[in-house]
C-alpha cells in the first residue's frame, strides 16, 4: 500500500533497479550502498550524441541508454531502469573514454596540475508508470601534476583508456586526483546521493531497495 510522506506519494514495494550499464565501477557503487541491481548492458553507441555541452552530452547519452535498455524484453515488470553516462570537461571540451594508449597518454599531459568537471548523467525510468526523472550532477576535479614518467607507467596499466576523463579516482588514478569539490560517488559515475531523491521523486523509498537486493 502507497503512503504519504509530504508532497510525495511513496510506495512499500521494492521494485527491481536495472542498471543499464556496464561499469564495474557504478555496479560496486550500488552494491556498496546496499542495493543489488539487475544489469543489462544498453549496447548504446555513446558517440552518437551531436555537438552539445559537455554536460548536456552525459544526460543525452544517459537517456539514450535507459530508454534502450527499458525497451528490453529481460527488463522484469514494474522494474526502475537507471541509465547514466560520464564525461569530463576540460577546456570546454567532452572527454569520454579515450580508447587507445595515445589518446589517453595526450590528454594526461593536458590535464596534469589542471581542474575540470566531471559531468554524470542519470535518467531514471519507472516502467509501471511510464515516468522518467533526469539530472546531471557536476563535479569539479583536480589533477595532480604528475610526471611523464607516471603519465607513462599509468596508461601501461591499461586503467585509462576504458573509463571517461581517462581516470579513476577509486582506483589506480586515485593517487593523481590531488582533491574535489562535489560528490565523490559522481565522479566514480553514479551520483548515490541524488539517485536517492531520483527514486524518491517517482514514488519509492530508497531503504526499500535495500531489501529488494538480488543475490
Amino acid at each position: 500500500m502507497p503512503r504519504v510522506v509530504g508532497w510525495r506519494t511513496v510506495t512499500t514495494a521494492s521494485p527491481v533497479l536495472v542498471l543499464g550499464s556496464a561499469s564495474p565501477a557504478r555496479l560496486a557503487t550500488l552494491r556498496s550502498a546496499g542495493v543489488e541491481p539487475l544489469v543489462v548492458v544498453s549496447g548504446v553507441d555513446e558517440s552518437q550524441v551531436g555537438d552539445l555541452a559537455p554536460a548536456d552530452v552525459a544526460g543525452a547519452l544517459a537517456r539514450l541508454k535507459a530508454q534502450a535498455v527499458a525497451a528490453r524484453a529481460e527488463v522484469p515488470a514494474g522494474a526502475l531502469v537507471l541509465g547514466c553516462d560520464s564525461v569530463l570537461e576540460l577546456d570546454g571540451q567532452a572527454l569520454g573514454k579515450p580508447g587507445s594508449p595515445e589518446e589517453a597518454s595526450r590528454r594526461w599531459r593536458a590535464m596534469r596540475g589542471r581542474t575540470g568537471v566531471l559531468h554524470s548523467g542519470h535518467s531514471l525510468h519507472d516502467t509501471a508508470t511510464g515516468r522518467v526523472v533526469e539530472a546531471t550532477v557536476s563535479t569539479t576535479v583536480h589533477f595532480a601534476d604528475v610526471t611523464d614518467d607516471e603519465i607513462e607507467a599509468y596508461v601501461a596499466t591499461g586503467e585509462p583508456l576504458h573509463v571517461a576523463g581517462a581516470f579513476t579516482i577509486d582506483g589506480l588514478g586515485g593517487a593523481f586526483v590531488s582533491g574535489i569539490e562535489g560528490d565523490h560517488h559522481n565522479v566514480v559515475g553514479l551520483s548515490l546521493p541524488r539517485l536517492r531523491l531520483l527514486v524518491a521523486e517517482l514514488g519509492h523509498s530508497w531503504t526499500a531497495l535495500w531489501s529488494s537486493a538480488r543475490h
